[in-house]
């Protein structure tokens, strides 16, 4: 059944894409902490402790594992 193996693959960078934006908007969040006075390196520290943060790479590798594993070959014209 090739539109299930399509429809894990959509869950799969729809989970992505919405772990990547969490993480993501959560890094620009705690970007707030840098005009009250740390320093990048302090900022980097803190991001690091926190789980969220982790969100942005865990989504974008799971949107990279989607789109490899979409077929190709299935919506290719040929002439």
């Amino acid at each position: 059944m090739k539109w299930v193996e399509n429809m894990d693959n959509l869950f799969l960078f729809l989970l992505g894409f919405g772990l990547a934006v969490s993480g993501g908007v959560t890094i620009i969040a705690y970007m707030n902490f840098l005009p009250a006075g740390i320093t990048w390196m302090q900022y980097l520290m803190f991001i690091v402790s926190r789980i969220e943060c982790y969100f942005l790479p865990l989504g974008l590798l799971l949107m990279c594992i989607a789109i490899y594993r979409f077929p190709l070959s299935a919506y290719s014209h040929k002439r």
